[in-house]
This record gives structure tokens, sequence and C-alpha cells, in this order.
């Protein structure tokens, strides 16, 4: 089963995006930070891909991805934000991440994600 770890600072949208991403077959760990994220990254977690937000406190995305890329150069990266100028430093530092900007529908979500894997069963979850 692919493994996800979601970090974003924002509760609602953290528990929408986790719920989908269950959904759709994938195992979810959603984090509120960054810090918290590359602190299961340390600790050996594997995950298959980042999804983060890009704007978090203590810890922002682009560098979290960075490290996160340092400790397991296999892991896939997605950014969310509702930032145009924001996702255009991600797309910089980080060449081959894909980006979400915000507001998404959950479809594209979910569709970006398999697009990544090679999967493809959205339609029948969303």
């Amino acid at each position: 089963m692919i493994r996800i770890l979601l970090a974003e600072d924002e509760a609602a949208m953290r528990q929408y995006l986790a719920r989908a991403l269950e959904r759709s077959g994938y195992a979810v760990t959603a984090v509120d930070r960054g810090t918290e994220a590359y602190a299961l990254l340390q600790a050996g977690e594997h995950f298959d891909l980042l999804l983060t937000d890009i704007v978090m406190p203590e810890m922002d995305g682009i560098e979290l991805s960075q490290k996160a890329s340092m400790l397991c150069p296999e892991i896939k990266v997605m950014f969310i934000t509702g930032f145009s100028a924001v996702s255009l430093r991600a797309g910089q530092s980080m060449p081959n991440a894909k980006i979400l900007s915000k507001p998404f529908h959950l479809r594209d979500l979910v569709l970006e994600v398999e697009r990544a894997f090679g999967t493809g069963s959205w339609s029948k979850h969303i």
C-alpha cells in the first residue's frame, strides 16, 4: 500500500485531504507542521509520497521537502498552496515536484497521486 505523509497546518484541510486519500486506498499519516513530518522521517518511517502545504509555521514545505529528499531520495513530493508566488519558489527549489494550487477538487488531488504512482482508481472512490 502506498504510504503518504501529509503535512498541513490547517486542521480542517488536513482532515479533508486525509479522508479523501484514505477513501482512495492510500495509507495516510497526517501532521500539522513540517517539523513533525521531518521527525517521522528521521525516525525511519517509510513514506512513498510527501504531500505538504508550502506555508507552515516552524518549517515550511520547501525546507521540509529538501530535507526529506536528503533522508529519503526515493520519496515523491507534491506541494499544495494557496499562494502563486510561493508555488513559483517551490517549483524552482524542487523542479520534479508537483504543485497543486488551492482551491482544487479532491478528484484532482487523487488523480495527481495516481499519476505519480501509475495507479488509476480515483473515479470509484471520490
